[in-house]
């Protein structure tokens, strides 16, 4: 195993890293603020590759198409909104039938082809994997990527300190309370999933520009791996960030700690192949995690306590 190989592969890995911090985002608002398990991401991702890909090969400028990307995310995430909240379709089911369908419009966006090239040398792309090194820092994909994160986390941040944003939030924290206080809590939904899914359209977007092609595919075991960033940005960052903004961020920070991680572990001779598996497990550990301490620890402690009590209640009658 050399390391040079290793230390080669980092920036390229931290790049991937940023694009996949862009997804975590758009499933944190999704998973942790309107508490919604939307597995919309696997087929929305995919569509924002293509529709971008599409519209570049077709003559229009890097950011109309990234834009068009964005907007057709929404609409993804509004028709799995709808499916929801008027046809009454549980919120994961709805996800399922949004991600089903998808695949076939991809297929479509893209001529009945499952995969289109994109090639770096034809075409002005905002991020290539041939940028990570040796170029300038204004052409540095992992500059150009962390910035647009920053840009991203701004205008969520400032969204989301607004009175809608703040209703929006306590829609996942209390649902029972919003309706109480005359919110819409169907529309905030619908919203939220919009928001969601036109993020994770825009970073297919980016992905498909970054690796060089759209491919039908592309989404394929999205919402485990923005999941597995979401858990070890909560993991590592959540007691040390406090504010909105720095939650926002650590999310794009699991999400590198993960590709980093996993390129180590390719490093190290793991079977590409089992890297699916690994992200599963990953997740699947993570969230555990919670779930056994507040069940084992957390009654270990409340034994104890409730033993020191009786204790001293017995010497306080003797």
């Amino acid at each position: 195993m050399n390391i040079d190989a290793l230390i080669n592969g980092l920036p390229g890995a931290a790049a991937q890293g940023l694009i996949w911090g862009i997804v975590a985002i758009g499933i944190y608002i999704t998973y942790k603020i309107l508490d919604i398990a939307d597995l919309t991401v696997d087929g929305s991702l995919g569509t924002g590759g293509a529709v971008c890909v599409m519209m570049m090969l077709a003559g229009y400028s890097n950011g109309m198409s990234l834009a068009a990307a964005f907007v057709i995310g929404m609409v993804t995430g509004l028709v799995t909104g709808l499916l929801n909240t008027v046809m009454g379709i549980p919120a994961i089911l709805a996800g399922i039938l949004t991600q089903l369908g998808l695949y076939s419009v991809n297929l479509k966006i893209m001529g009945s082809r499952a995969n289109t090239p994109i090639n770096p040398n034809n075409y002005d792309l905002l991020v290539s994997l041939r940028n990570v090194k040796n170029v300038p820092f204004y052409e540095n994909a992992i500059f150009i990527t962390a910035v647009i994160t920053l840009v991203i986390v701004a205008i969520l941040y400032l969204f989301f300190g607004t009175e809608f944003g703040c209703t929006l939030r306590a829609t996942g924290g209390s649902e029972a309370m919003c309706r109480a206080q005359g919110v819409n809590v169907e529309f905030n939904k619908v919203v939220g999933l919009t928001i969601s899914n036109g993020l994770v359209a825009f970073a297919g977007g980016l992905l498909a520009q970054y690796q060089g092609f759209a491919d039908v595919n592309m989404g394929r075991g999205a919402i485990v791996i923005g999941l597995a960033a979401v858990v070890i940005g909560e993991a590592i960052f959540g007691r040390i960030f406090s504010n909105f903004a720095l939650n926002l961020i650590a999310m794009s920070l699991g999400s590198i700690i993960y590709y980093l991680v996993l390129q180590v572990v390719i490093w190290r001779g793991l079977d590409p192949q089992l890297l699916k598996l690994l992200s599963a497990i990953i997740v699947a550990i993570f969230l555990a995690i919670p779930y056994f301490k507040g069940k084992y620890f957390n009654g270990v402690i409340l034994a104890r306590h409730s033993g020191s009590e009786k204790g001293d209640a017995e010497n306080a009658g003797n």
